[in-house]
């Protein structure tokens, strides 16, 4: 299928496999947001390959997996080699994989430790990997790119310092490849999360809950307020992102380039 851009009267149900003949690759792609982006590429008719560092208990029709620690060089080059293997093209990638350490003291308490493991986690994974296949998707002259960075960023909280700042570097990076990839075809965006309901998340306000002896929507509502509060009233689900990250991928959102698109329910503040 090509890439030719879509005018406004043009507009793919989301039903339709607008995807069919393209490879995606979604790091971190066997929980949370990571299989939600799976899931909906692999019904538009991708051919979705996922990493994580162990194996799903089951995986959706058109997904396949590679295990591979995505903090460390070899994982990513892991990766590289069976994409290439099993894709016929990579024209898709969605970085998701990540993960924040907690520091109850917070910056002045974190060691050197953390601050490398915070950047091998949430930043080098989506450098290295679009180093390595960004090349091909250039030479052909059309992909598209999504990094996941996170509502930390702007309003980073006091114990995951470190995690933040690796998110806000993956914004800035994502930023500028975005401004040397599109004059070859390539487009690549960022999308920010904020308080999303993955199974995680679930599994957090049911331990508040318990721990609190109050109720399961309580905790919600507690953990809700810790961020500032959310205008919608409840989390994201990752369904939702996923929508979103499809997308941002498809023929639909031709024209966007070098933008984040925050999904918070309104809990950023600022303009």
């Amino acid at each position: 299928m090509s890439l030719t851009p879509r005018g406004p009267d043009d507009v793919l149900p989301v039903t339709t496999p607008h995807f069919s003949g393209r490879g995606a690759i979604v790091t971190g792609g066997t929980k949370g947001i990571g299989a939600a982006v799976a899931a909906r590429l692999a019904e538009a008719g991708a051919a979705v390959l996922v990493t994580a560092r162990s194996a799903p208990d089951a995986l959706p029709e058109g997904v396949t997996f590679v295990a591979a620690d995505m903090a460390t060089a070899d994982g990513v080059a892991s990766v590289v080699e069976t994409a290439r293997t099993r894709l016929r093209t990579v024209d898709v990638l969605v970085h998701v994989v990540g993960g924040s350490d907690q520091v109850p003291g917070g910056a002045l308490d974190t060691d050197d430790t953390v601050w490398q493991r915070m950047l091998d986690l949430n930043l080098m994974p989506a450098v290295r990997l679009d180093r390595a296949l960004l090349p091909d998707m250039l030479a052909r002259g059309r992909g598209a790119i999504v990094h996941v960075t996170s509502m930390q960023r702007t309003t980073p909280l006091p114990t995951t310092t470190p995690y933040a700042a690796a998110k806000a570097a993956l914004a800035n990076y994502s930023k500028n490849l975005a401004n040397q990839a599109a004059p070859h075809g390539v487009r690549v965006n960022s999308v920010s999360p904020g308080f999303v309901e993955t199974e995680a998340a679930a599994r957090m306000v049911r331990a508040l809950a318990e721990a609190d002896g109050i109720t399961e929507p309580e905790s919600r509502r507690r953990i809700m307020d810790s961020i500032g509060g959310i205008p919608l009233g409840r989390p994201a689900t990752p369904r939702e992102a996923a929508e979103l990250i499809a997308f941002l991928v498809s023929d639909r959102a031709s024209a966007l380039v070098g933008a984040e698109y925050v999904i918070d329910g309104g809990s950023t503040r600022t303009v």
